[in-house]
């Protein structure tokens, strides 16, 4: 059985921070019946003044509705908030930020408790919700995603990513590193351009347009990965580029700027290339991470 998207369904939420404010009002716009809760209660007004019931403590929010999503600080207020809640038939769809391994020792939690557990990764910030810009990956119970997936689309796009609890999380975690490696980049790129006649706003279309251009590796980067071939189709190997850093690094010298957030990468090329593998792309560098060898 699946909720219709043409139908007013009825769902709780927890929590009314920024992000499950903007939830709540996505889900009251499309004219779903939303009971909410959150610990300072005076959240939910503007809310209950555009059609939302607010719900005196957690456990009664939760026995309002089949369907609970939780989005709260971090783990640990997710189980305190359901500590007292009855989760026996529920769905619980927790977007509430968290490791891999949280994620599954509370879905192992709920289900233990009599509930269907989802798990999300919310790919968007706030106000992007209700765009289309923003998605969500979800893991856990493949039957409560099918049955809650048309209310679920309402806020965000659904990315169902598998039945492993901690699958969402893991694909969150993942984008974002890689866009804090990318910032760390965009912050080094601005701080050598910062003590010369450039303007920032002028570098910054070069900037972008120069990082749209260098997304394409990440696909190379999966076919090596994938066929076990890492120097097949290498256009700058490890060796060029490692021999290249240098320049990076006098270049900061010369301009001022410290090097601590391109070191450990850099260190990272030198040491594959030292056992050998200076042909290879950039794709043998994750195996090293995580063998540490």
């Amino acid at each position: 059985m699946t909720d219709n998207a043409g139908q007013p369904a009825s769902l709780t939420l927890l929590g009314l921070g920024a992000m499950g404010t903007a939830l709540a009002r996505a889900w009251l716009a499309a004219g779903h019946r939303v009971t909410v809760w959150n610990r300072t209660a005076s959240r939910a007004d503007p809310l209950v003044a555009e059609g939302a019931t607010a719900a005196p403590t957690a456990a009664e929010a939760v026995a309002a509705s089949g369907l609970v999503v939780v989005c709260l600080l971090d783990d640990a207020s997710v189980g305190e908030a359901l500590a007292g809640a009855e989760l026996t038939g529920k769905d619980v769809v927790n977007l509430t930020t968290s490791t891999p391994g949280e994620a599954r020792e509370r879905a192992a939690w709920a289900v233990a408790r009599g509930a269907r557990f989802l798990d999300g990764g919310i790919m968007a910030v706030p106000p992007m919700i209700g765009t289309p810009g923003a998605y969500v990956f979800y893991s856990g119970s493949r039957e409560a995603f099918e049955r809650h997936g048309a209310v679920l689309a309402v806020p965000a796009r659904t990315a169902y990513v598998g039945e492993d609890a901690g699958l969402a999380a893991l694909h969150d975690v993942a984008l974002l590193t890689a866009m804090t490696g990318m910032f760390a980049g965009v912050t080094q790129a601005f701080a050598l351009v910062g003590g010369a006649d450039v303007a920032p706003r002028d570098f910054a279309g070069l900037l972008a347009d120069w990082l749209r251009a260098m997304t394409g590796s990440v696909h190379e980067m999966a076919a090596q990965l994938e066929g076990g071939d890492l120097t097949k189709g290498v256009t700058s190997n490890l060796a060029m580029m490692a021999a290249g850093n240098g320049t990076l690094v006098r270049t900061a010298e010369e301009a001022g700027v410290g090097n601590e957030l391109l070191a450990p990468f850099m260190a990272l090329m030198e040491r594959r290339v030292a056992q050998g593998h200076g042909d290879e792309g950039l794709a043998g560098l994750p195996g090293l991470l995580r063998t540490g060898a």
